[in-house]
């Protein structure tokens, strides 16, 4: 996969993107996104950050003015159990579905509660989406290693995963919770692959500590709690760019944890045709530059990197191995068995 190596200054991204939707030139205007013309109401469900989604709302709605946005906002798993609940009630209330775990929607083709829909924009993702148009990846989050430059030097810093089970890291280590957070599944599913189970008996022996989600190991972290995490790198960016905080990403050298968050129609969906004008617009360059505004990166190579990070091109082909259909088939017993290997030990 090639991604585009020219990056832009993050200011002038943002005028840029705000020029371009606002139609007023001064900067890379593209061709309005498709579905201005879609109409009514749709409810998207996401794991989105909620200051994201604050952010996106203007930008979409100047993009489809006549559609109106309502938003389900939670993690992945939370997402996940409120969307059991209704396919067993049969009352699906989500038009759309934007959540972390790319395996969730393995299982959603599978029982057939997935709408195919092949949007136009979907020929730019650079990246594996579903040939029959079930799914497509819509942003990119990356599971890493972070650690507070005001506590550790670089060269003392972790480099790779197997660096965690050091016990000079005994208790200072932390990452979220697989049975929270769809990313944390992600890279625990995988990283339990490539090195067994026995890695995270290790790191359960090193004294990891499992936080809930991504936001209380960003702060334990800045206390000095803990000194090397595993976080998502979106969360370590918009850090350093907006707070100025002493912390930092590393690429672990054994391959970082890239997680493919996909777009979804739901099969019952009352305004498919406003959730597909949704979907071409995340799909779109204008869609995709916001994604990147998030400090996530863009499944198109048309479109920078986030702020602060290196082109995906650059970590892409070391990433750690994911089996997506392993993950949707086995994702009970992944989870089981880090219950009883870490969270209840």
């Amino acid at each position: 996969m090639v991604f585009s190596v020219k990056r832009l200054a993050a200011a002038c991204a943002a005028a840029a993107l705000i020029a371009a939707l606002a139609g007023c030139g001064g900067g890379q205007k593209e061709a309005p996104a498709a579905g201005g013309g879609a109409s009514g109401k749709i409810m998207i469900y996401t794991s989105i950050y909620p200051d994201i989604i604050d952010m996106v709302k203007p930008i979409i709605k100047k993009a489809l003015p006549g559609l109106e946005v309502d938003w389900f906002q939670a993690g992945t798993e939370k997402v996940i159990a409120k969307m059991a609940g209704e396919m067993e009630a049969k009352k699906i209330a989500a038009d759309a579905l934007m959540v972390a775990d790319p395996s969730y929607y393995y299982t959603l083709k599978d029982q057939k509660m997935l709408l195919n829909y092949a949007s136009p924009a979907a020929k730019d993702v650079a990246i594996e989406k579903d040939k029959d148009g079930a799914w497509t990846p819509v942003r990119i989050s990356n599971m890493i290693i972070a650690y507070n430059t005001s506590k550790l030097k670089a060269e003392d810093a972790p480099k790779t995963w197997k660096d965690l089970t050091d016990p000079k890291w005994k208790g200072k280590i932390a990452m979220p919770n697989p049975l929270m957070s769809g990313t944390a599944f992600v890279a625990a599913a995988a990283l339990s692959e490539k090195y067994g189970w026995e890695y995270f008996d290790k790191l359960k022996a090193n004294g990891l500590r499992v936080e809930e989600g991504n936001s209380a190991i960003q702060n334990k972290l800045l206390t000095g709690e803990y000194l090397a995490v595993m976080i998502l790198e979106e969360n370590i960016l918009k850090m350093i760019e907006t707070k100025k905080e002493p912390v930092k990403v590393v690429y672990p050298e054994d391959g970082v944890v890239v997680v493919p968050s996909p777009i979804g129609i739901m099969a019952a969906s009352k305004n498919p045709a406003g959730a597909k004008a949704a979907v071409d617009w995340w799909l779109s360059k204008a869609g995709q530059e916001t994604v990147v505004t998030g400090w996530m990166h863009s499944v198109r190579e048309d479109v920078k990197p986030p702020n602060g990070a290196p082109a995906l091109k650059t970590f892409y082909g070391k990433a750690v191995k994911t089996d997506w259909i392993k993950f949707s088939k086995e994702k009970e017993k992944y989870k089981e068995e880090f219950r009883t290997r870490v969270i209840e030990k």
